[in-house]
């Protein structure tokens, strides 16, 4: 079991509404699917529909394990007030170095909300496995997750910018 990680209530807030977001979307998308198929009467619209179907549910599948290792990152924090958060500690908007531990190569990220990701600047989303992984870890951190490769584990080396350190707390 992972220990507890630290987020202000801006940020909690917003991320459990980006969560809610999600699901509904989600959901939505399922339901157009039901009543699309339903519409289609030939086995050729039906076969075509399901082939969507399966696209979709491949595509949903992969959001959808975002959406539950972001809940269970989020079933792990400690709130605190943005005036007393510490700041080593990864917050949304934090500009990071990490460490990939077996690589030894260095990596910079900025950590952001989904509509801001920008992978040339090094904006990753919160959404993404590695920023999930680093919300709400310190200085000195190794996160440890599960990729398709197998293990990747990555040493949180140093923020440069947390906007809570620069009292910016309205991002």
């Amino acid at each position: 079991m992972k220990g507890k990680i630290y987020i202000i209530n801006p940020d909690f807030e917003r991320l459990t509404e980006i969560i809610k977001h999600m699901r509904a979307r989600q959901d939505i998308d399922r339901r157009s699917l039901d009543e699309l198929e339903h519409s289609f009467s030939s086995r050729d619209e039906l076969g075509l529909i399901k082939e969507v179907r399966k696209i979709k549910n491949s595509r949903s599948d992969s959001e959808w394990a975002r959406i539950e290792e972001l809940e269970a990152e989020l079933s792990r924090a400690i709130v605190v007030d943005f005036n007393k958060i510490l700041p080593d500690f990864v917050t949304m908007n934090s500009k990071v170095y990490l460490r990939d531990m077996d690589t030894g190569k260095n990596e910079f990220y900025q950590l952001v909300y989904p509509e801001d990701a920008d992978i040339e600047q090094n904006k990753i989303s919160i959404l993404a496995p590695i920023g999930t992984a680093i919300l709400g870890y310190k200085v000195g951190d190794i996160i440890e997750w599960k990729v398709p490769a197998g293990l990747r584990r990555l040493k949180i080396k140093k923020i440069v910018y947390q906007p809570e350190a620069a009292k910016e707390y309205y991002l």
